[in-house]
């Protein structure tokens, strides 16, 4: 199985998610702000990163852990991914995407816009890595719904 937590940005929630769902991040209790800012890919990604499926990790039952940008245009952005990895002879049943934005909340959004959009990094970054500890427990149950869903 191929999961692809995919979120606006791509550098926040769905980097997150990704890191609970390997184990990098504990999935029983919050981080750390210094935890969240050790995270090598959270708040990293810049406009040239957009559509892009990254590769973050192999989950304890083998299923590869991916992230994606997909901006404001999900319903064009996953149903094209859909049809290429057909074309290219994938089985669509084998993508799981998960949509993260569930758990972003507004600390989050004005952090990440301050820090990627307006490259006011060392503004917008302890925000919302500050926003993200809020949203944890959210991003925490997106994570295991889907291992509950692959599993």
């Amino acid at each position: 199985m191929y999961i692809i937590y995919h979120c606006v940005g791509g550098a926040h929630s769905s980097a997150i998610a990704s890191a609970i769902h390997l184990g990098i991040l504990p999935n029983n209790k919050k981080p750390s702000l210094k935890d969240i800012l050790s995270l090598s890919y959270f708040d990293t990604l810049n406009k040239k990163d957009q559509g892009k499926i990254i590769f973050r990790g192999i989950d304890e039952n083998g299923h590869k852990v991916f992230t994606l940008s997909r901006q404001f245009v999900p319903h064009l952005i996953i149903p094209a991914i859909k049809d290429a990895w057909e074309l290219a002879g994938g089985n669509k049943n084998e993508l799981l995407f998960v949509n993260t934005m569930n758990g972003v909340n507004f600390l989050m959004k004005i952090g990440g816009f301050s820090s990627r959009r307006l490259n006011l990094v060392t503004f917008g970054r302890p925000i919302v890595a500050y926003g993200t500890i809020l949203a944890y427990n959210k991003l925490v149950k997106i994570v295991e719904n889907t291992k509950k869903l692959i599993n």
